[in-house]
């Protein structure tokens, strides 16, 4: 399997940090054990700013998420960006006890699920599709049940 990966950081407070945990190396395992073909994949980490207006303007929801998911094509190819909120995922792992590495890797895995189809808004058994999907995958790389 191909994978184009791109990974970016805007700049937010503690970047420094997120960018020791989010390496490309790490990015591209937690990317490419979801992916089910090739893939472009864009990886962005953004401030609060930024992912708040991102989600203002996309979902109409004035808040800043934890990760968004824009895909542009699943044939042949995967093609999708996902843009993550360092203080808000930092924040979400502090509350659910995880660390910052297995949140990134639960909402990457999250995002290029959803990059292909999966969607746990249109109903619970969607909803159940994915996240035992996504316990799957991260049992494979080692991480607990994000759940």
């Amino acid at each position: 399997m191909t994978l184009e990966l791109s990974l970016q950081f805007g700049a937010f407070a503690k970047a420094a940090a997120h960018r020791r945990v989010v390496t490309p190396a790490r990015v591209r395992r937690w990317v490419g054990i979801a992916l089910r073909g090739p893939g472009e994949i864009a990886v962005r980490i953004v401030g609060t700013e930024e992912g708040q207006a991102l989600n203002r303007q996309y979902r109409g929801k004035d808040y800043a998420t934890n990760v968004l998911t824009f895909d542009y094509a699943r044939e042949p190819v995967v093609s999708a960006d996902l843009v993550l909120c360092g203080p808000v995922v930092e924040r979400e792992a502090q509350e659910q006890g995880k660390t910052l590495e297995a949140h990134y890797a639960h909402l990457l895995v999250h995002g290029v699920l959803h990059a292909q189809g999966y969607d746990h808004e249109r109903g619970e058994r969607e909803a159940l599709e994915m996240e035992a999907a996504e316990v799957l995958l991260l049992g494979a790389l080692g991480y607990p049940n994000p759940y």
